[in-house]
Protein backbone atom coordinates (compact mmCIF):
# COMPACT_ATOMS: atom_id res chain seq x y z
CA UNK A 1 0.00 0.00 0.00
CA UNK A 2 1.24 3.27 -0.85
CA UNK A 3 0.96 6.59 1.31
CA UNK A 4 0.40 9.62 -0.03
CA UNK A 5 2.59 12.47 1.36
CA UNK A 6 0.50 14.48 3.23
CA UNK A 7 -0.52 11.44 5.22
CA UNK A 8 2.96 10.42 6.24
CA UNK A 9 3.66 11.05 10.13
CA UNK A 10 6.66 13.34 8.86
CA UNK A 11 5.06 15.74 6.36
CA UNK A 12 2.53 16.56 10.16
CA UNK A 13 2.76 20.07 11.45
CA UNK A 14 0.98 18.79 14.35
CA UNK A 15 3.44 16.35 15.51
CA UNK A 16 6.60 18.53 15.04
CA UNK A 17 5.25 20.68 17.24
CA UNK A 18 3.89 18.66 19.49
CA UNK A 19 7.16 17.09 19.27
CA UNK A 20 8.84 20.41 20.18
CA UNK A 21 6.32 21.33 22.75
CA UNK A 22 7.16 18.41 24.63
CA UNK A 23 10.83 19.00 24.22
CA UNK A 24 10.54 22.62 25.10
CA UNK A 25 8.38 21.30 28.33
CA UNK A 26 11.30 19.24 29.45
CA UNK A 27 14.32 22.03 29.04
CA UNK A 28 12.22 24.24 30.99
CA UNK A 29 11.97 21.31 34.14
CA UNK A 30 15.85 22.06 35.28
CA UNK A 31 15.77 25.70 35.06
CA UNK A 32 12.17 25.75 36.96
CA UNK A 33 13.01 22.81 39.63
CA UNK A 34 15.21 25.42 41.73
CA UNK A 35 12.09 27.07 41.79
CA UNK A 36 9.31 24.46 42.96
CA UNK A 37 7.07 25.78 40.15
CA UNK A 38 6.07 23.41 37.06
CA UNK A 39 6.03 24.79 33.62
CA UNK A 40 1.81 25.00 33.63
CA UNK A 41 2.66 27.24 36.89
CA UNK A 42 5.61 29.05 35.90
CA UNK A 43 3.10 30.36 32.78
CA UNK A 44 0.98 31.09 35.23
CA UNK A 45 3.19 33.14 37.02
CA UNK A 46 4.33 34.87 34.01
CA UNK A 47 0.80 36.10 33.47
CA UNK A 48 0.68 37.66 37.01
CA UNK A 49 3.71 39.12 36.89
CA UNK A 50 2.27 40.96 34.12
CA UNK A 51 -0.47 42.11 35.61
CA UNK A 52 -1.41 40.93 39.52
CA UNK A 53 -4.99 41.24 41.01
CA UNK A 54 -7.05 39.84 37.83
CA UNK A 55 -9.80 37.83 37.42
CA UNK A 56 -9.66 33.85 37.10
CA UNK A 57 -11.52 34.66 33.33
CA UNK A 58 -8.83 37.10 32.25
CA UNK A 59 -6.04 34.20 33.54
CA UNK A 60 -7.62 31.93 31.26
CA UNK A 61 -7.64 34.67 28.52
CA UNK A 62 -4.40 35.23 29.04
CA UNK A 63 -2.53 31.65 29.87
CA UNK A 64 -5.03 29.76 26.94
CA UNK A 65 -5.92 27.43 29.76
CA UNK A 66 -9.27 26.23 30.18
CA UNK A 67 -10.65 26.73 33.82
CA UNK A 68 -10.36 23.19 34.66
CA UNK A 69 -7.11 23.15 34.15
CA UNK A 70 -6.12 25.90 35.71
CA UNK A 71 -7.94 25.56 38.84
CA UNK A 72 -5.86 22.81 40.00
CA UNK A 73 -2.76 25.18 38.99
CA UNK A 74 -3.73 28.03 41.09
CA UNK A 75 -5.24 25.77 43.92
CA UNK A 76 -1.24 24.34 44.13
CA UNK A 77 0.26 27.96 43.43
CA UNK A 78 -1.99 29.06 46.63
CA UNK A 79 -0.72 25.77 48.82
CA UNK A 80 2.91 27.34 47.76
CA UNK A 81 1.97 30.32 49.24
CA UNK A 82 2.70 31.88 45.81
CA UNK A 83 -0.93 33.72 45.16
CA UNK A 84 -4.27 34.28 47.02
CA UNK A 85 -7.54 33.42 45.76
CA UNK A 86 -10.13 36.30 46.63
CA UNK A 87 -13.63 37.44 45.96
CA UNK A 88 -13.92 40.26 43.74
CA UNK A 89 -15.55 43.38 45.18
CA UNK A 90 -16.92 44.76 42.16
CA UNK A 91 -18.84 41.00 41.98
CA UNK A 92 -18.91 38.70 44.28
CA UNK A 93 -19.17 35.70 41.94
CA UNK A 94 -15.55 36.17 40.59
CA UNK A 95 -12.50 35.55 41.66
CA UNK A 96 -9.29 37.51 41.87
CA UNK A 97 -6.03 35.92 41.76
CA UNK A 98 -3.63 38.17 43.87
CA UNK A 99 0.12 37.65 44.23
CA UNK A 100 1.32 37.13 47.70
CA UNK A 101 4.87 38.62 48.67
CA UNK A 102 6.43 35.83 47.99
CA UNK A 103 4.76 35.44 44.63
CA UNK A 104 6.50 38.85 43.68
CA UNK A 105 9.74 37.48 45.34
CA UNK A 106 9.98 34.79 42.70
CA UNK A 107 9.80 36.54 39.93
CA UNK A 108 13.33 38.16 41.18
CA UNK A 109 14.23 33.94 41.70
CA UNK A 110 12.91 33.76 37.76
CA UNK A 111 14.60 36.85 36.06
CA UNK A 112 17.46 34.57 34.71
CA UNK A 113 14.81 31.93 33.17
CA UNK A 114 13.60 33.57 29.62
CA UNK A 115 17.40 33.48 28.72
CA UNK A 116 18.91 30.22 29.95
CA UNK A 117 16.01 28.89 27.83
CA UNK A 118 17.17 30.53 24.84
CA UNK A 119 20.48 29.77 25.01
CA UNK A 120 19.53 25.84 25.41
CA UNK A 121 17.45 26.78 21.82
CA UNK A 122 20.40 26.42 20.00
CA UNK A 123 18.07 29.38 17.54
CA UNK A 124 19.02 32.91 16.79
CA UNK A 125 17.09 35.29 17.82
CA UNK A 126 15.51 36.19 14.56
CA UNK A 127 14.68 32.39 14.71
CA UNK A 128 12.82 32.74 17.17
CA UNK A 129 10.79 35.74 16.50
CA UNK A 130 10.03 33.99 13.08
CA UNK A 131 8.45 30.67 15.50
CA UNK A 132 7.03 32.45 17.86
CA UNK A 133 5.11 34.66 15.11
CA UNK A 134 3.84 31.45 12.99
CA UNK A 135 2.82 29.86 16.04
CA UNK A 136 0.88 32.47 17.17
CA UNK A 137 -0.53 33.07 13.29
CA UNK A 138 -1.32 29.18 13.61
CA UNK A 139 -2.91 29.81 17.14
CA UNK A 140 -5.22 32.42 16.30
CA UNK A 141 -6.54 31.01 13.29
CA UNK A 142 -7.46 27.53 14.76
CA UNK A 143 -8.88 29.48 17.54
CA UNK A 144 -11.68 30.69 15.37
CA UNK A 145 -12.63 27.30 14.57
CA UNK A 146 -13.29 26.38 18.49
CA UNK A 147 -16.91 27.28 19.39
CA UNK A 148 -17.47 30.15 21.45
CA UNK A 149 -18.27 30.01 25.43
CA UNK A 150 -21.05 31.63 26.96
Amino acid sequence: MSTRPEQTLSNQICHSLYSATNAMVRAYRPLLEPLDLTYPQYLVMLALWEADGIAVKELVRQTRFDSGSLTPILKRLEQKGLIERKRSQSDERQRVIQLTQAGRNKQREAQSVPELFYCRTGMTAEQAMTIKELTETLYQHLAMLEPVES
